[in-house]
């Protein structure tokens, strides 16, 4: 038997869609509303890394400001493992006590450390001599750091948790991770749409079909 849907035509001229048509119309609009989810969250992603990559990138070029990921404890509390410090700089006969530096220890490898100045002297031939200390360390540093520049770097700022994400995103597994679930992503949202215009395009086609 042939199944064939009925259309009334109320007085008014006003047509009333049959069950099975009214439920592919709303079929589309939660599909409509899911493309434009997927697509809105595809837009923030997209904008939030490329203001991440000005912020850590450009940012310190165009701005002078440097960042650094926090590697140890030694701040913890303050400044925690994998945490992003922003620097900038300030002269170096302004250095008080409790400014927290980022600066190459006095040591053979001279790694960059981030610590508070808990001691700070000026001496007579210009030279500016500051001790430092972690502020989850018992004790102070094992040296004494004579500042040679014009000017140090102080931390202004402390993002949380940023460091462990880029050193994340920079493994490998991670990489390639992403990479596949974005092309995924691109691929889903490229069919949902094709698939939404294609049953847009049958069902017009049905209408004229219909209307002729």
């Amino acid at each position: 038997m042939t199944t064939i849907d009925v259309i009334s035509f109320p007085r008014g001229g006003r047509v009333t869609p049959a069950p099975r048509h009214r439920a592919a119309a709303a079929a589309g609009v939660r599909r409509s509303r899911l493309d434009r989810v997927v697509s809105t969250l595809l837009s923030v992603i997209l904008v939030g890394g490329l203001v991440a990559f000005a912020g850590l990138a450009l940012g310190p070029r165009v701005l002078g400001y440097r960042t650094a990921t926090m590697l140890t404890g030694s701040m913890a509390g303050t400044i925690d493992p994998g945490d992003i410090v922003v620097s900038a700089p300030k002269p170096t006969a302004d250095i008080e006590v409790g400014d927290i530096l980022t600066f190459h220890a006095p040591v053979a490898d001279q790694h960059l450390e981030t610590h508070r100045v808990i001691a700070v002297r000026h001496t007579a031939d210009g030279r500016t001599v500051i001790r430092t200390q972690g502020d989850a360390n018992a004790e102070p540093d094992p040296w004494r750091a004579t500042v040679r520049d014009d000017t140090v770097w102080q931390v202004v700022h402390v993002v949380p948790g940023v460091g462990t994400a880029i050193r994340a995103l920079r493994t490998p597994a991670v990489r390639h991770g992403l990479f596949w679930l974005a092309l995924g992503a691109l691929v889903v949202l490229g069919s949902s749409l094709i698939w939404s215009r294609g049953e847009a395009d049958s069902g017009l086609a049905l209408a004229e079909r219909r209307a002729g």
